[in-house]
């Protein structure tokens, strides 16, 4: 069975900025038997987040990002799209985390083939422990997003399967 690793990170003393862990936070309340999903809290990011995403086959991290429109804005990155976000308009402030634990995944050969970022637009990075009124319906949204990624990419590897 293939597993998909859903990561949040952020600080959640920061209101919006701990947008991500506030979706997977969600998602565990209500998905907490789902058999091939991994929801972790990977707070501001380390190198120990190295070893799940090696146990993975699949990663989706959610973050607040600066994507240019309103507060809860949400947008996918996914693939090569991700891969571009991260390295080329450096708006996320985790993303030179990510790109380090991407390197570190590259070169043991644990590199996830599929993998996404949902990005959220925030409105405040200011002291706080729930995201702003703006960006806090975002929270479900981006939870049902990182789910329908995940069933879509569960489908494609049974289709590939078959197909074979």
């Amino acid at each position: 069975m293939r597993t998909t690793l859903i990561l949040g990170i952020g600080n959640n003393l920061l209101t919006d900025e701990g947008v991500g862990i506030h979706v997977v936070r969600h998602l565990q309340e209500r998905h907490a038997d789902s058999r091939d999903l991994t929801f972790l809290d990977g707070g501001t990011l380390s190198f120990t987040l190295a070893g799940p995403i090696a146990e993975h086959d699949n990663l989706i991290v959610v973050d607040a990002a600066r994507l240019g429109g309103p507060p809860g804005s949400i947008r996918c990155f996914e693939g090569a799209e991700m891969d571009r976000y991260l390295t080329g308009n450096r708006d996320s402030v985790h993303e030179v985390g990510l790109i380090d634990l991407f390197d570190i995944s590259r070169l043991t050969g644990t590199f996830p083939q599929r993998r996404a970022l949902i990005g959220i637009q925030p409105k405040s990075l200011d002291w706080g422990e729930h995201p702003s009124a703006e960006v806090a319906p975002a929270v479900a949204e981006a939870a049902e997003l990182a789910l329908v990624l995940a069933d879509r990419w569960r489908l494609s590897v049974s289709t590939d399967v078959q197909g074979r």
